[in-house]
């Protein structure tokens, strides 16, 4: 039996990002995914105690920096998209 459409071509890892995306796109998933890491730690956070919690909460801050980043960027993006 033939095959009517051919095997995709194999990827170097099971995940990848399309070549094609555009900035916009990328930037809201990578702050979409930094604002859900950060809900999931401070959640976590809640059910640790001492050097646990203290860890968690550090790794949440540094979360937060990320989203501000990301967050600045969009606002370039978009002040530089309306220009």
């Amino acid at each position: 039996m033939h095959k009517v459409t051919p095997n995709p071509p194999p990827t170097p890892s099971l995940f990848s990002i399309a070549a094609d995306a555009s900035s916009e796109t990328l930037i809201t998933n990578s702050y979409e995914t930094f604002s859900s890491v950060t809900a999931l730690l401070l959640d976590l956070s809640e059910d640790l105690t001492g050097k646990q919690r203290d860890v968690a909460l550090a790794i949440h801050q540094l979360s937060e920096l990320g989203v501000l980043l990301l967050d600045r960027l969009m606002e370039r993006e978009v002040s530089v998209a309306g220009s």
